[in-house]
């Protein structure tokens, strides 16, 4: 058949499929796009010519965030399902890597189609490239090489079969998944050859649900049995596996208590007696109580990060790890037991094993920490006063006498139905949410927080609304990150997807903000005020309207001030048809409890400032005390 390269490309693209437990799914659901003079001519005419029953075309506005909102597409369709995304040479190219760092870091597929030089060098250099004068095949698109889980450039029609297959068996691999890109010169999208038909075949690529090794179950039978304190610590494995149900009767039936990362939170619901809510550095305190006792911890698709671990300081040095991973990587952490495969299949398998086995009561109560959250929720929490003399610094944060953000969260539990869905990513939202939020669906609590990019949230939730129609989708932004990419904003109102935003205004970076003050940086450059006489950025704050910002690009925008307010506002924005915002202005001395574990971030070793002097001793003190540097 003869056809362009990129014409074969589309046409290959919409006859692939994966299959998982009987359900089929197209593998590549659609396709975003910024057009320019490097893909305008091959992919852009390709999918023209394609038409959207073929291939569905996303008109993004920004490339980084077109890979945000394919991420959570492919994240709400546990894997099964992704999109790709096509850019023009130059920066069109280079505006990908940020998104394609957080996908690869998150395990989530992705095909990235970036334009790139000519392959027949008519001119050199052309138009955006980037002259390397020790290596002529050398382009901007040889930059997503290390964030990409394969890569590879089609200098010639003839590569384009055989790397268009490797690129599909990583896509629909779940341990190998992430960022794929296919770097594509612009001369030869618009090549013609003559493809083989059976190039164009419909492919099913069955994802399969691998067992661990009988002799592993066995083993890690064998340590939950002898554990007098066993602890599941549920990450982001439960979620793509689909294993959240599976989890919830091993949990019951073996009565092992459940905490959960940022990517497991609502692997179980909030009220499952075996739920202690989040582990590590922003955690509960019941589920980090537990975990500092922890003779044995089962982790289920966790990749065991510094807040996860809290810098390596929540368990004991001599606790057991059993890792259940479909990765051998990650099953291999914290010097564990690997039980290598799927979650949901090795959780069935050990369910087995483990017949009849009940652990020991755990002894710490989820009571006082649900009441603590409703205190929050109500706005009457208070945190306990610091020991000791404090010296506030110059930038202090602002006191608006609005909302906490603690309040926010508890309006939106209260106006969000089950299967509403919040997304977020970056700030100090993240930290509240694992804290506080109470889910109530597996799907329901979509935070990013692998590689916790500021941005991600506004086209992530498109994604997640174009993966999931039925569910209403909120979008959680501090003023700093909707300044960051607000971009898809006109996305969503171009194709009705109605998400609703809620912008949370707190005059600057609040989660840096506080731990700025706590390193003894004491807040500097985090705020969004004026220069005073001095020259710091501490004079009035900025008088910038976010909310007439989202109008003006076509949002519906409801505005609150008090929690009646808001919760009025949510809700008629939850209702409505178009997509929205919710503008609420929140007060940043009022945070949520802090954090119950460490994490490490060094303090200057030496300083003049008294308050980088006074960080440094508390660090000093943190790490000897809660890395176990002082236990024989």
């Amino acid at each position: 058949m003869r056809l362009t390269v990129a014409q074969a490309l589309v046409r290959f693209l919409s006859a692939q499929y994966t299959e998982r437990d009987g359900g089929r799914h197209r593998l590549i659901a659609g396709m975003w796009g910024v057009f320019g003079h490097g893909n305008v001519a091959g992919v852009g005419q390709a999918l023209l010519e394609a038409g959207p029953e073929a291939m569905p075309f996303h008109q993004g506005r920004n490339e980084q965030a077109m890979v945000h909102a394919a991420v959570g597409y492919a994240r709400t369709r546990h894997r099964l399902s992704a999109m790709a995304c096509t850019t023009s040479i130059g920066p069109g190219a280079t505006n990908l890597v940020t998104g394609a760092a957080l996908a690869t870091v998150n395990r989530i597929p992705v095909l990235l189609l970036p334009g790139d030089v000519f392959a027949t060098r008519p001119a050199d250099p052309v138009l955006q490239q980037l002259e390397v004068a020790w290596a002529g095949d050398v382009s901007v698109n040889d930059a997503l090489r290390p964030v990409s889980r394969y890569f590879d450039r089609i200098w010639r029609p003839e590569m384009l079969g055989p790397s268009l297959l490797q690129a599909v068996r990583v896509l629909t691999d779940p341990a190998e998944t992430g960022a794929v890109t296919l770097a594509l010169p612009q001369d030869v999208q618009a090549e013609a050859y003559d493809f083989p038909d059976g190039l164009f075949a419909e492919r099913v690529w069955p994802v399969r649900r691998p067992c661990p090794e009988p002799s592993a179950l066995a083993e890690a039978a064998r340590l939950l049995r002898s554990a007098r304190r066993p602890l599941i610590v549920a990450g982001g494995g439960v979620r793509h596996s689909e294993a959240a149900a599976a989890l919830a009767g091993f949990a019951a039936a073996t009565g092992i208590p459940v905490a959960e990362t940022q990517a497991g939170k609502g692997a179980l619901r909030w009220d499952h007696p075996q739920c202690l809510g989040g582990v590590g550095h922003t955690g509960t305190a019941p589920a980090n109580a537990v975990a500092r006792q922890a003779d044995v911890v089962l982790g289920i698709g966790t990749r065991w990060t510094d807040f996860t671990t809290a810098s390596g300081s929540l368990f004991a040095p001599d606790t057991r790890f059993v890792n259940l991973n479909v990765a051998a990587f990650d099953g291999a952490k914290q010097d564990g037991l690997a039980l290598v495969g799927d979650a949901r299949a090795g959780i069935e398998a050990l369910a087995e094993e483990l017949a009849g086995f009940r652990a020991p009561p755990c002894a710490v109560s989820t009571r006082a920490w649900h009441a603590l959250t409703e205190s929050v929720f109500r706005g009457t929490y208070r945190p306990e006063p610091v020991a000791g003399p404090q010296e506030p610094g110059p930038q202090e944060p602002p006191r608006s006498g609005g909302l906490s953000q603690g309040e926010v969260v508890g309006a939106l539990d209260a106006v969000l139905a089950d299967r509403d869905v919040i997304v977020n990513a970056a700030g100090s939202l993240p930290g509240d949410l694992h804290k506080l939020w109470r889910a109530r669906d597996p799907e329901q609590y979509h935070v990013e927080y692998g590689f916790s990019c500021m941005g991600y949230e506004i086209p992530a939730a498109i994604g997640v609304k174009l993966a999931a129609p039925d569910r209403e989708v909120f979008a959680l932004v501090g003023d700093g990150t909707y300044l960051m990419l607000p971009t898809e904003v006109v996305t969503a109102v171009q194709e009705g997807v109605a998400i609703t935003v809620v912008i949370v205004q707190n005059h600057g970076y609040a989660s840096i903000g506080g731990l700025s003050e706590q390193v003894g940086a004491e807040r500097f450059g985090t705020a969004y005020r004026f220069r005073a006489e001095d020259g710091t950025f501490t004079g009035e704050p900025l008088p910038v309207d976010l909310a007439a910002n989202a109008a003006s690009l076509g949002l519906e925008v409801h505005r609150a001030r008090t929690a009646g307010e808001l919760r009025a506002a949510l809700t008629a924005a939850r209702d409505s048809p178009r997509p929205a915002a919710v503008y609420v202005e929140t007060d940043p001395s009022r945070p949520a409890p802090p954090p119950e574990a460490w994490w490490n971030v060094p303090v200057a070793e030496t300083a003049t400032r008294p308050a980088a002097r006074s960080a440094r001793t508390a660090y000093d003190r943190a790490a000897h005390d809660r890395t176990g540097l002082d236990r024989p």
